[in-house]
């Protein structure tokens, strides 16, 4: 299955091991929570959505990538207690509490969250000392003479055998006790986290266009040659910075990341033509309403590569509208739910200031301790950064004013919002305008071409041009749009007719 996929199991089994009957305890025992088990080829996603699942869910994480620990480390040092039996004092050997399970209950105090998922990474590759122990800790949930604490969910990660030589296979007696799921790299999947994830736009449209260079594992005489969806997000974020810097990704510094020099040396030729592609279509331009007709012309006498990707320059300049007006809306959501909770706390029939002080103080104190306990996503720490950043001058404005009473004081609060909510409305609507632009270069260009059904389709599947289409009434959109689904709807009948 793919990662999407993987990651719903996942959380439907944390749902279905912590439910409790009426007396508190869980209704599916310790002994039948069988440890999930992913097997996936390297960079996939496997690690990643740990912390997605954890963050949704609202448990704990605790992950250690197994290869990096000892028998020592995994199950405790040994030391000598004194013990009497049969009126006889001996001597014992006991063992100090594994390095792991005291990282569960080191999360517990520091979180407060008493369950949680502890993640193993790497489990199949272990060495031979800890192998058996890896086993116990599968089959028992222990790691030697210590229990993982209930409420803490045990999942698993490692690659196949094929993409590593250091696999150990596992016996049917550990594999009768764990749930195991396969998990292989989909575009599809990945593309649509890719948009979310600020992907670099040159990634996506050559993923887009190429796609069976997503993810490619060869052994060769030459040795392993790789890429994965890890290496695509790593070499995305490098070549965001490298702009920001003035710099330069060439074709070496590429083959870092995509150690597979056939599809290196294309992305990187291909990222060139991106920033060529940028500068004579001037995509900003068309996206503010500038259309030029040599680049219409010079469109259509283009090669096939060539239309593709000045239509994903497109996609993207609006996506990147989009997120913008996506990440503004969930600011302005989050303040004025704030904003009303304190209002309904009657605070501003006192000193509105020190009320909205105190609410800012706590805001800044919540998202800090969710943010150490791993309880938000990276976006999510953004968005309330910058909530908080809006607080904090709302702040500053008061004090620097004169207020009579608290009501004062909400009606200063409600005037700065509701500036901020209209400048919201007009990048709103500035993006539809960019959007209704982008349509009238398509049509100038293309028509009603296979490049316009690429358009819409993407706009179809893009995460924030759904939630924006959602919002804006766009015309042609819906009738492209239509006639898109009703030329579907006919291949799908001739197809059925012709059976």
């Amino acid at each position: 299955m793919n990662i999407k996929r993987a990651k719903q199991e996942i959380k439907d089994t944390i749902e279905a091991y912590l439910k409790k009957d009426e007396f508190g305890s869980y209704v599916i025992g310790s002994v039948r929570q069988r440890p999930v088990l992913l097997i996936g080829p390297p960079g996939v996603g496997k690690t990643q959505i740990m912390e997605q699942i954890s963050q949704e869910c609202g448990i704990g994480l605790v992950a250690y990538t197994i290869t990096h620990h000892t028998r020592q480390s995994a199950i405790g040092l040994p030391f000598i207690e004194k013990k009497e039996y049969g009126g006889r004092e001996y001597a014992v050997t006991e063992y100090t509490m594994s390095e792991i399970v005291a990282a569960v209950y080191n999360k517990i105090q520091q979180t407060g969250l008493a369950e949680g998922i502890l993640f193993i990474d790497e489990i199949n590759c272990v060495s031979e000392t800890l192998a058996p122990t890896m086993l116990q800790f599968l089959q028992g949930k222990t790691f030697g003479n210590h229990r993982i604490p209930k409420g803490w969910i045990i999942v698993a990660a490692g690659n196949p055998p094929e993409y590593n030589k250091s696999v150990r296979d596992f016996d049917i007696v550990t594999l009768d006790r764990i749930r195991r799921i396969d998990v292989e790299p989909d575009f599809d999947v990945w593309k649509e986290y890719a948009v979310k994830a600020d992907i670099h736009p040159a990634v996506r449209e050559y993923l887009n266009i190429r796609r069976q260079n997503f993810c490619q594992i060869e052994t060769t005489v030459d040795g392993r040659l790789f890429v994965t969806p890890r290496g695509w997000e790593d070499l995305s974020q490098l070549i965001q910075v490298y702009e920001e810097l003035g710099k330069k990704a060439d074709r070496e510094l590429i083959q870092e990341y995509i150690q597979f020099p056939k599809i290196a040396k294309d992305f990187a030729n291909y990222l060139e033509l991106h920033y060529k592609y940028k500068n004579d279509y001037q995509v900003e331009r068309i996206l503010e309403g500038e259309i030029s007709e040599a680049a219409v012309e010079k469109l259509e006498r283009a090669a096939f590569d060539e239309r593709i990707s000045v239509v994903g320059l497109l996609l993207s300049g609006l996506n990147e509208e989009f997120r913008q007006v996506s990440r503004m809306g969930r600011i302005m959501a989050m303040r004025m739910e704030w904003m009303k909770e304190l209002h309904k706390s009657g605070a501003f029939e006192g000193n509105g200031i020190e009320a909205f002080a105190a609410m800012t103080a706590e805001f800044q104190e919540q998202m800090e301790t969710r943010l150490e306990q791993g309880l938000i996503s990276r976006m999510e720490y953004r968005t309330r950064r910058a909530v908080l950043a809006y607080f904090e001058e709302d702040l500053q404005k008061l004090r620097a004013g004169d207020f009579a009473d608290g009501m004062q004081v909400w009606e200063a609060l409600r005037k700065n919002f509701g500036q901020d909510s209209d400048r919201y409305e007009d990048m709103a609507e500035a993006a539809g305008e960019k959007l209704e632009h982008a349509f009238d270069f398509m049509e100038a260009a293309f028509g009603g071409s296979q490049e316009m059904v690429l358009f819409v389709t993407e706009l179809n599947t893009g995460f924030y041009s759904i939630e924006f289409l959602q919002e804006y009434d766009c015309e042609r959109y819906y009738q492209y749009n239509k006639n898109l689904l009703f030329s579907r709807e006919e291949e799908l009948l001739g197809k059925v007719l012709g059976q």
